[in-house]
């Protein structure tokens, strides 16, 4: 039997002992237990619950820990002086223990607003629901099984209401209850389903993936700002590439990205072999604990767009750089529309993709200035990426490598040299590279070589 949200009202507990399963209280974040002892010691159920113990499960170490329990948001307050309210969709506390937060949500419950609940339905769509119930309640209430599952403080075993525990066993995602009315609920859960799928390497269950193609286009309804947030965990979660993947292979991509989406159906590999390395990078870096922005991605996502509409524009006979400011306006004034991405963000995608037709500037003080632009490391980082483009573009990116290593007085006087060779006129990097960036590379290194070491007085190495 369902509840009006396709929801299985039955459940079959499955109780998991701490011989069991392999979850340790070692790998639980310290202020997790102390909000699940607390709350434990006061009377109330505490339970760790969703991807933590998901993760737990799989030998994972958890990003965030989340808790549930039967305290209700103002009982939790009461119990912790560094805990706040948010939230009027969904009520929770957060429990401040300085950079960690530890979310606690009251047990969701089934009921409706003629119960005395606070649960609004629009068009299918949950816009509030803050109806407290039971814990099996709380089970059916989560999005998929395998986030369905309850860490007990009390005794340490783990908890399964709706066949969590079966799932991660066979690797599947699978909605609980009717996918397609769970969709339509939170159209954001498809998005979910292909990020887990790629994070944990699960297949998607056939019945919770078939309603994707009918149903996709409920994302052009989502807020673009929470499409944004959820852009993040796709791809700057450490498994970029695999969400990418995940996401072609759903037919999602579109939604999020339609532009880029459009150039990637022609027969041009570049765009997609420029994608897949950027975002292969970006994994790295997180994989190696180096810092990533959300902006470099983004301008990497974005990039085709961009040029084929400056390219053309300029085939055209629009000035240059008239027209690549136009295509960058137009491509983040319809892309905003799907993502909002912050203006923070959009003003480093600007500067890196305007600085691109520069680096084929070989002007003496054109160089110059660009070597001094703030943004001058990530825009070329960016031209080595486009590396695929063509065998100039590499050679371009070789010659600012070379660039770069150079003395100023070194540097000046081979770009007079290819300026003379050159009759005066400004040239792009592809012709000055293959007989400057070659010339400059002996001399950078000479320059590089480290200096000689002085002894100290009375004979000691210096330290």
């Amino acid at each position: 039997m369902n509840d009006d949200l396709g929801i299985p009202t039955t459940s079959s507990l499955r109780v998991i002992p701490r011989e069991q399963h392999p979850i340790s209280r070692r790998n639980i974040s310290k202020a997790a237990l102390r909000v699940l002892y607390r709350l434990n010691e006061a009377g109330y159920a505490a339970f760790l619950v969703g991807g933590a113990v998901r993760d737990l499960l799989l030998e994972i170490q958890p990003k965030d820990f989340d808790v549930a329990t039967d305290a209700t948001p103002e009982e939790v307050k009461a119990l912790f002086r560094n805990c706040r309210v948010i939230g009027r969709r969904f009520r929770l506390a957060h429990v401040v223990f300085g950079p960690e937060i530890i979310e606690v949500a009251t047990f969701r419950g089934t009921g409706d607003e003629e119960q005395g609940g606070d649960r609004h339905i629009v068009d299918g769509r949950l816009v509030r629901d803050n109806v407290w119930g039971s814990i099996e309640e709380d089970a059916r209430r989560r999005d998929f099984r395998m986030n369905a599952l309850y860490y007990d403080i009390s005794d340490f075993s783990v908890r399964d209401y709706v066949g969590g525990m079966q799932d991660i066993a066979e690797h599947e995602v699978r909605l609980i209850g009717d996918p397609e009315t769970r969709y339509r609920e939170d159209p954001v859960r498809m998005l979910r389903a292909a990020r887990l799928a790629a994070k944990l390497g699960f297949q998607i269950d056939p019945a919770s993936r078939q309603p994707f193609a009918s149903l996709g286009d409920l994302l052009e309804d989502v807020a673009p700002a929470r499409l944004f947030d959820e852009s993040l965990k796709l791809f700057l979660a450490g498994d970029g590439l695999k969400s990418f993947h995940q996401l072609e292979g759903c037919g999602l991509f579109r939604y999020l990205f339609p532009a880029t989406a459009r150039v990637l159906e022609g027969d041009d590999p570049v765009p997609r072999q420029m994608i897949e390395q950027g975002l292969a990078n970006t994994d790295a870096r997180i994989a190696e604990g180096k810092s990533v922005t959300p902006a470099f991605l983004f301008a990497v996502l974005l990039w085709a767009p961009v040029q084929g509409l400056a390219e053309a524009r300029i085939a055209q006979g629009q000035d240059v750089s008239e027209a690549w400011a136009s295509a960058v306006a137009q491509v983040l004034a319809e892309q905003t529309q799907r993502v909002a991405i912050p203006r923070r963000f959009t003003y480093t995608m600007e500067e890196i993709w305007l600085m691109q037709p520069r680096f084929e500037q070989m002007q003496r003080r054109r160089v110059f200035a660009l070597l001094t632009h703030p943004r001058f490391r990530a825009g070329f980082d960016f031209l080595l990426l486009r590396a695929a483009e063509d065998e100039g573009r590499a050679r371009l990116g070789q010659w600012w490598g070379h660039a770069q290593l150079l003395p100023q007085e070194l540097l000046a006087e081979a770009l007079d040299r290819h300026a003379a060779a050159n009759g005066g006129r400004e040239t792009g990097g592809g012709e000055a590279d293959q007989g400057e960036a070659t010339d400059m590379a002996p001399a950078a290194r000479r320059k590089r070589r480290p200096p000689r070491r002085r002894r100290a007085r009375g004979g000691a190495e210096p330290r």
